[in-house]
């Protein structure tokens, strides 16, 4: 029996929650941004994101074994965030998440921060490659895109 379901209303402060302490956790000591990461970005307003617009939650799903404790979210075939509890990272909760997206849904690509060496070489493990395509988002955030493999158009 899957633990994979589509995220509801009652999961959105759990989501949050994973989504905040991965932030922190993963991308603070790349931009050391005390502001972003420990005022603007926080539970409060996550989950007001997420309540406010169905089309995120509607794209959200997790993985729940008694507790929530990872999520992906998708925009058509992309992969726009995958994060899972940092208690229970290295138990194959992200590769089912993964794998979920994949064959379900048909996820195909992704955009991964260019310092996130840990996440690339995760989605390197389970068929994505780096396409050599690169964005600066907001502008000073490098992000490298990833798609599955034989997906890659250059």
């Amino acid at each position: 029996m899957s633990c994979i379901r589509p995220a509801s209303y009652a999961d959105i402060f759990r989501i949050a929650e994973i989504f905040v302490t991965n932030y922190r956790m993963n991308f603070y000591p790349f931009f050391h941004n005390d502001e972003y990461y420990f005022d603007e970005l926080n539970v409060l307003d996550t989950a007001a994101e997420y309540a406010e617009d169905p089309g995120i939650l509607s794209s959200t799903f997790v993985y729940d074994s008694v507790v929530i404790k990872g999520f992906i979210r998708l925009d058509g075939t992309e992969i726009k965030k995958l994060f899972g509890e940092p208690q229970f990272q290295n138990a194959g909760i992200g590769a089912q998440l993964l794998d979920f997206a994949v064959t379900e849904k048909h996820a195909d690509h992704l955009w991964a921060l260019e310092y996130n060496k840990r996440g690339i070489a995760f989605y390197r493990r389970h068929g994505f490659e780096l396409t050599g395509r690169k964005v600066i988002e907001d502008e000073w955030v490098p992000l490298l895109e990833l798609a599955l493999t034989g997906t890659v158009t250059e």
